[in-house]
């Protein structure tokens, strides 16, 4: 399995309005030109994004976006498959939608697949954004420039 842009630029994005919170409400200007995303290309995201409830908005002069809830209770999973969908890494085994192949009954190979999908679930919902932004200061707590998200 392999993440689109989507995800990876999401959790990017996700990140950076969590590191940042502490300066209000954020406007997608600053965080395109801070992880190099285009802005037309983030604003795609960052929609899906309030949709589903992780994000929140506030339109005017000072409005911008920020997080809907506090970084210790959005995981990466939920970015993830709020941009992605399931992360399952075939169609059999995707979370809540029946899908049956002709040889479905005799598959040796779907255990493994489900094995997959739960371990890559069970590592994504293991990570939050709190973690992200732990490791992001550790990594720069010794340096003389900020990395990249």
């Amino acid at each position: 399995m392999r993440l689109s842009t989507k995800g990876r630029y999401g959790v990017k994005a996700m990140l950076d309005l969590a590191i940042h919170s502490a300066e209000g409400h954020i406007a997608l200007k600053n965080i395109a030109e801070r992880q190099d995303i285009s802005e037309h290309y983030l604003e795609q995201l960052i929609a899906t994004l309030r949709k589903t409830g992780l994000v929140k908005s506030v339109r005017g002069a000072q409005g911008g976006y920020s997080l809907a809830q506090e970084p210790s209770q959005i995981t990466v999973g939920q970015i993830l498959r709020a941009l992605e969908g399931s992360l399952a890494p075939v169609d059999c085994v995707v979370e809540h939608e029946p899908f049956e192949c002709a040889g479905s009954a005799t598959c040796v190979t779907q255990k493994v697949w489900t094995q997959v999908r739960d371990s890559i679930n069970k590592v994504v919902d293991s990570i939050t954004l709190q973690d992200l932004i732990d490791d992001y200061r550790e990594l720069n707590s010794n340096n003389e420039y900020m990395y990249y998200i």
